[in-house]
């Protein structure tokens, strides 16, 4: 659970405009995303912010990395993966707008 999320969400919702909920997003993200997603904020809530720790944790957790599929997470791949969903999220974003 996210409350930051979740607090954004209702409060679109309670303004009669819930597609602000998800403005920056050309595209709804996939499981594998929302699953890198979901751990990166329980990790990040552990305390752990050290790139090289997260990385270690995503692959104790069996994460599968969104663009090559792979779980041998390391401090590069972790850069890697970010860095190439970004990229296919902002071109979602420049083609579709924003809300999807």
């Amino acid at each position: 659970m996210d409350a930051f999320k979740d607090r954004l969400s209702q409060r679109a919702f309670d303004t009669g405009r819930p597609a602000l909920a998800h403005q920056c997003r050309g595209r709804e993200l996939d499981e594998n995303e929302n699953a890198l997603a979901d751990a990166l904020m329980a990790i990040y809530a552990t305390g752990e912010h050290d790139f090289a720790g997260v990385a270690r944790q995503l692959a104790d957790r069996g994460i599968v990395a969104p663009r090559s599929g792979r779980t041998d997470w390391t401090q590069a791949l972790l850069a890697e993966e970010l860095q190439a969903t970004n990229r296919q999220l902002d071109a979602a974003y420049e083609a579709d707008g924003y809300g999807a």
